[in-house]
């Protein structure tokens, strides 16, 4: 069974996009992630019914540059349930020709997921 796991916006500020959130929209965050060698930051929030958004941002300094062009919309990911019916999810996509943009792995802040792509491009993660 899938549910929406969370939506993931590219911000320009992070900082004031997060007190925006939490103070405008009453959303909790979790600790800030950053990976230092690339320049990725972002933070999770949490909504009282469940829902979730993570806000991301890329340093220019790091010479990366995000992976989506622009700010906005960068990927949803939906929850599978487990690290098997991930792979197992993947390789059922792959067989009906579904780009599978990023094998699944353990990312930097600790979710299980791989990536694929809908018939117009946009990122689907699917976590565990």
């Amino acid at each position: 069974m899938l549910r929406l796991h969370h939506v993931a916006l590219w911000v320009g500020d992070l900082e004031r996009m997060l007190e925006f959130y939490v103070s405008v929209l009453g959303a909790t965050s979790g600790a800030l992630y950053e990976n230092s060698r690339t320049g990725f930051r972002s933070y999770f929030l949490s909504f009282s019914d469940g829902a979730r958004v993570e806000l991301m941002s890329q340093s220019s300094r790091s010479g990366a540059r995000p992976p989506e062009p622009g700010l906005g919309y960068a990927h949803i990911a939906l929850s599978i349930g487990s690290r098997p019916a991930v792979d197992e999810a993947v390789e059922r996509l792959r067989g009906r020709g579904v780009e599978v943009l990023g094998e699944p792995r353990v990312t930097g802040d600790g979710y299980y997921e791989a990536v694929v792509a809908d018939p117009e491009g946009n990122r689907i993660d699917l976590v565990e």
